[in-house]
């Protein structure tokens, strides 16, 4: 079943493909996208399309920061009725938190997780969707970007992270990248993340409308696909977050969301999926990211997808791919390298 995701992702498409010398109309139809998706935000588009779109976008353009330019000017209004929601919520906290709930609706491939410890919040963004070969980075850079924005939008246009993570390598120029986010910029990473502080969760919105808030979520709530997409949404974040430690299974998954495995076979089930299936589709993208988008070691990812050994990791590798993880990489190298300048 295929991913989807609100046409609204492509705010600014066209403006920052014409300023990158490109044809919008054409690019669009390259990735099996009709144009006029661009004048229908509520439209729900296939979101490996939409990846298609900008990875292609990128490299015609040979604008690295693709992704980061659609971001620029980006408003919580561009999200749509949820957008509606989370702008009118007394804090942050409260915002992030039914941004959390209600992103099945914006974005069926994205999961959001927050994260608090000590002072520090890590608000970790995953994008699970389409092939497993598919690059990532400019889908990434784009929501990183866009949550900077609606966080700016929330509690003041001064506001910095204290850190933005990616998983993905650094680009020849970081300029794009500083100009958004702020200094402290790093590739390489575990999983793509902004880090702020526990104040900031909780700076008071002082343009909140609670009356607003009320309308749009009751608006949200009249859609009776949330509760079985956002089940999905769950188990896979919970997945993510599980891999690592190496007991990754239903029964953990279940104690961590506080239900009986049972209940979320039953739900998969409905959407035509099964754990073991979801997982080992999760594993897939995360192992084709980890070894092309990064540089990771392979020992790493092994351990990062919750292998006890290398030797399985390379063994279960082989036969998802037809080839080692090392073969991968090098085919991966060799098909990115950019072209030399004039």
């Amino acid at each position: 079943m295929a991913s989807l995701v609100r046409a609204a992702c492509l705010t600014n498409y066209a403006e920052v493909a014409t300023a990158s010398g490109l044809n919008a109309a054409r690019m669009l139809f390259d990735a099996g996208l009709s144009p006029s998706v661009l004048d229908e935000p509520d439209l729900m588009i296939p979101v490996d399309k939409v990846g298609r779109l900008l990875h292609a976008s990128a490299q015609m353009s040979g604008n690295e920061g693709f992704g980061l330019s659609m971001a620029r000017t980006r408003l919580l209004s561009n999200m749509g009725p949820v957008g509606l929601l989370i702008r009118d919520q007394a804090t942050l906290r409260d915002s992030l938190s039914l941004l959390v709930q209600y992103l099945t609706q914006l974005n069926g491939a994205l999961t959001l997780t927050v994260e608090e410890e000590d002072d520090s919040v890590l608000i970790r963004e995953l994008l699970l969707a389409g092939s497993a070969h598919e690059p990532t980075r400019q889908r990434v850079e784009l929501a990183l970007g866009v949550m900077v924005r609606a966080i700016r939008q929330l509690i003041g246009s001064d506001w910095k992270p204290r850190l933005v993570c990616f998983e993905h390598s650094p680009p020849r120029d970081l300029t794009a990248h500083k100009q958004l986010f702020g200094p402290r910029v790093e590739f390489n990473q575990e999983f793509n993340c902004i880090v702020c502080t526990k104040s900031d969760l909780d700076k008071r919105n002082e343009f909140a409308d609670p009356a607003m808030g009320r309308y749009a979520k009751k608006l949200l709530e009249s859609n009776a696909h949330v509760a079985d997409s956002a089940v999905l949404a769950d188990v896979r974040r919970t997945i993510v977050l599980l891999l690592p430690s190496g007991r990754c299974s239903i029964e953990k998954v279940s104690e961590h969301l506080g239900v009986v495995p049972r209940t979320i076979q039953r739900r998969l089930t409905e959407q035509d999926q099964s754990f073991s299936s979801l997982m080992n589709d999760i594993r897939k993208e995360l192992a084709a990211r980890y070894v092309f988008e990064s540089t990771r070691s392979l020992t790493e990812i092994a351990e990062l997808l919750g292998f006890t050994a290398p030797s399985s990791f390379s063994r279960w590798y082989q036969s998802q791919f037809g080839c080692s993880a090392k073969e991968s990489r090098a085919k991966g190298q060799q098909a990115s390298t950019p072209p030399e300048s004039a």
